[in-house]
């Protein structure tokens, strides 16, 4: 038999269950990592598509991955908040309702759990076990009634993760134009291989983590990133006259 994630012995599932859920904060790192990457080598690539100076491309890229990183983590930061809000919301409103129509809530506990196909004495038994304990009534209406997450992420460490991996990883692509000794597209070549590297990189990482195909998630993630890269590049040259005439402004 093939050696499965964890042990299925008594002691191990209670200690398990003890430790509760983990809250992964992975999605929002790869979200990130990724997001952070394509937004400076899009610079990097408009800039290399209008012929500009790598200078430029260097200066526009850190500004970008500060502003847009700092955006993005407060982006992160509303919406994980957000969903603690719902779910303060819908808590106080079970209380309520579980205090004002008791035999109300323990009717929605008894027809949930006889969709699930209990009945008789035990569904009985599992609609006056659940009302017994408050808490444990307010927690099943929350994830069974309203589909809601008890063990969210916290809104600041998530922010945190999200702009970390957004300027870590989006540094990457910005690296070659910080030496003063490369040329425009020696530099570019070589932002284009680091970026294309980071992106297969971050989707095999995850692949790792998560449990899937290393090589298909490192593919899968270098080609939603090249992608992205390709586009910025075409729109650079598309308005290179433009952004020609932005860089002899900024050059004088």
């Amino acid at each position: 038999m093939a050696e499965l994630e964890h042990s299925h012995h008594p002691d191990a599932i209670r200690e398990r269950l003890d430790e509760g859920r983990k809250t992964s904060y992975l999605r929002d790192a790869i979200l990130g990592g990724i997001d952070g990457c394509v937004t400076t080598f899009a610079v990097v690539a408009s800039v290399a598509g209008a012929g500009l100076p790598g200078v430029i491309a260097l200066s526009l890229g850190l500004a970008s991955l500060i502003a847009d990183g700092f955006s993005m983590g407060v982006s992160n930061y509303q919406g994980v908040k957000s969903d603690r809000d719902a779910l303060e919301r819908a808590r106080a409103t079970e209380n309520r309702h579980i205090r004002s129509v008791p035999d109300g809530e323990r009717e929605e506990v008894r027809q949930i759990f006889a969709r699930k196909g209990f009945s008789g004495d035990v569904l009985e038994e599992i609609v006056e076990t659940i009302s017994a304990d408050e808490t444990l009534w307010v927690d099943t209406m929350l994830r069974e009634e309203h589909g809601l997450e008890l063990e969210g992420a916290q809104p600041v460490r998530a922010a945190f993760w999200t702009f970390g991996a957004f300027v870590l990883v989006g540094a990457v692509p910005l690296v070659p134009f910080a030496l003063p000794s490369l040329g425009l597209d020696i530099a570019f070549a070589i932002s284009s291989t680091l970026t294309a590297a980071t992106f297969f990189g971050i989707g095999f990482i995850k692949g790792m983590i998560v449990g899937e195909r290393r090589l298909q998630s490192g593919l899968e993630t270098l080609l939603m990133g090249g992608g992205a890269a390709v586009i910025a590049y075409l729109v650079g040259g598309v308005f290179e006259p433009m952004m020609t005439e932005m860089g002899l402004a900024i050059t004088r």
